[in-house]
């Protein structure tokens, strides 16, 4: 599947397809719902998302692996020293490191803003001092760099039906939302790294705070009042998921079962959330594989359907 992704493509360059193959390596490994959800692409546009994924995966784990006994100071200094490598291939150096390497190449071939890929290392930077926020508003601004930009640098690769600065909020929603979605699911996660990413204004209106969400996550134990704040950090996350809905009509027509998949299924997540008990202090909850493939056969349809399309238009002209 590889070798067919880079030949559709168009990608010959021995070093360019090694670097591409190591960024859809880590999609494929860490990136479950939104790996599945490229498979329904047409092959020469995957490597491009393999690429947009694998360096965000890599920044991130910079910031965030808990298995790496490095201090802070180290974690900054390999995210700055990333950074550089970017600003070096953005602007034609050659550089080694593949995830870079595949980066800039689909940042050229697709003319991808440079200043989202600087926003998104704003935001991983952000991760390193940070460790929680007071208001909502103060998570939408961090979430501009960590979500929003990476629906941005999207939305060349999937192409649009309509002028591109129309469907930007949209897909600019999606990654926001797609992000909510994992801050709901991953409550115990973030603590563990020191960090609760569920705004305190929203856990102060359901009488929950950062201590008792310690609390709960060390004893185990469950509490009314932070059920009650996952539930509205839901319903939240929902009316977010609805300010992105109209931007799937706006992609290109064999793009949309892709963007449609992960939609679905990350907004199921939610659902897995509340079928759990609202538990995500104490476990992270996930859609099964059976409903995760029966996604992705209607999307296998849809795609043939937009494939089948296309092509009645393209004889019709």
């Amino acid at each position: 599947m590889t070798v067919r992704e880079l030949d559709a493509a168009g990608i010959t360059d021995p070093g360019l397809r090694v670097a591409y193959s190591r960024s859809r390596h880590l999609n494929a490994r860490y990136g479950r719902t939104y790996f599945l959800a490229t498979r329904l692409l047409p092959p020469e546009r995957r490597p491009a998302v393999h690429a947009l994924y694998g360096f965000a995966r890599r920044a991130d784990d910079i910031v965030d692996d808990l298995g790496d006994t490095a201090t802070t100071a180290e974690r900054s200094a390999a995210l700055r020293a990333l950074e550089e490598r970017l600003d070096a291939a953005l602007a034609g150096a050659p550089v080694s490191e593949p995830v870079v390497r595949a980066l800039a190449h689909t940042a050229d071939a697709y003319a991808i803003d440079p200043s989202l890929f600087r926003d998104f290392l704003v935001s991983m930077r952000a991760d390193l001092e940070v460790t929680d926020y007071a208001t909502y508003e103060d998570l939408r601004a961090y979430m501009h760099g960590s979500a929003a930009v990476i629906g941005l640098q999207m939305l060349p690769v999937l192409g649009t039906v309509v002028p591109r600065e129309e469907a930007a909020p949209h897909a600019a929603a999606l990654g926001v939302a797609f992000q909510l979605t994992n801050f709901v699911r991953d409550v115990g996660e973030d603590l563990d790294r020191g960090r609760v990413y569920l705004p305190a204004d929203l856990l102060a209106a359901h009488g929950a705070h950062r201590d008792l969400l310690l609390w709960s996550r060390r004893t185990g134990r469950r509490d009314r009042r932070i059920v009650s704040a996952l539930a509205a950090a839901a319903a939240l996350t929902r009316d977010v998921y609805r300010e992105a809905a109209p931007g799937l009509a706006m992609l290109d027509p064999v793009a949309r079962p892709c963007i449609g998949a992960a939609f679905v299924l990350y907004g199921e997540i939610l659902d897995a959330v509340r079928r759990d008990g609202w538990s995500s202090v104490h476990r992270r909850s996930a859609v099964s594989r059976r409903r995760r493939a029966a996604v992705a056969a209607a999307g296998v349809a849809r795609v043939t359907a937009a494939r089948v399309g296309a092509a009645m238009r393209k004889g019709a002209a």
